[in-house]
């Protein structure tokens, strides 16, 4: 092994970021990320760091929640930085790529604080609440469902929540929709799930321009073969 290499290790099972590790040795993230990518312990170091400066950016904003302006901007702006920071940890790890893609394929664009997705598959809403627990740290994750009429509330709830991991007291409520069609009907109708929280949907947006433009160049690819 190169003494490099056994170098980083010691500092990467010490705790420290690539960031950190290549302001101390000069290692490039790239080879940072060849080096530790498959590695369990490696992983779950980056997932801590990424919980920490979540938790920790949303504790600024509730701060700044009164202020504006140039204060508020700058919160933002750490937001997208720790994003990058972030993404070069984990952007060959399974469930931080399956819950990006998921965001970027479902998820809300509309608001501007607002992490949610709806689908009818409990398969999707079962990563991705998964991916928000942790790769993101959230704990404090709700859900609702869409139904139709004739559909038992009851019934649908314990579906979702026994399918996806959830917990009945997460359901905070449920719209009754008619729908256009009477012939076709979803069984157990449409969940959401997500949580309101202004940092992380900054975060999650720029991990999706990241992981978007890389995704497909033959550097990312060569990566991961």
């Amino acid at each position: 092994m190169r003494k490099d290499k056994e170098q980083a290790t010691v500092l990467r099972k010490s705790g420290m970021t690539y960031s950190e590790i290549k302001a101390h040795m000069g290692v490039p993230k790239s080879t940072l990320s060849d080096w530790f990518r498959n590695e369990k312990w490696s992983n779950d170091i980056a997932i801590e760091a990424i919980r920490k400066s979540t938790n920790a950016g949303a504790m600024r904003l509730v701060v700044l929640n009164t202020v504006r302006g140039n204060r508020l901007k700058k919160v933002y702006e750490e937001a997208v930085q720790d994003a990058v920071a972030d993404y070069h940890e984990l952007k060959f790890h399974p469930l931080f790529i399956s819950g990006v893609m998921i965001y970027w394929g479902e998820g809300n664009r509309v608001s501007k604080h607002r992490v949610s997705i709806a689908n009818t598959d409990p398969g999707m809403i079962k990563i991705f609440r998964i991916f928000l627990e942790r790769i993101c740290g959230m704990k404090n994750i709700k859900a609702w469902m869409l139904l139709y009429p004739d559909l038992d509330e009851k019934v649908c709830k314990e579906f979702w929540t026994t399918k996806c991991g959830l917990k009945a007291e997460q359901f905070t409520k449920t719209m009754v929709i008619q729908g256009r069609s009477k012939t076709k009907r979803l069984s157990y109708g449409v969940c959401n799930i997500g949580l309101s929280s202004a940092y992380l949907k900054s975060k999650i947006l720029k991990w999706i321009e990241l992981l978007s433009k890389e995704i497909g160049e033959e550097t990312y690819l060569a990566g991961i073969v």
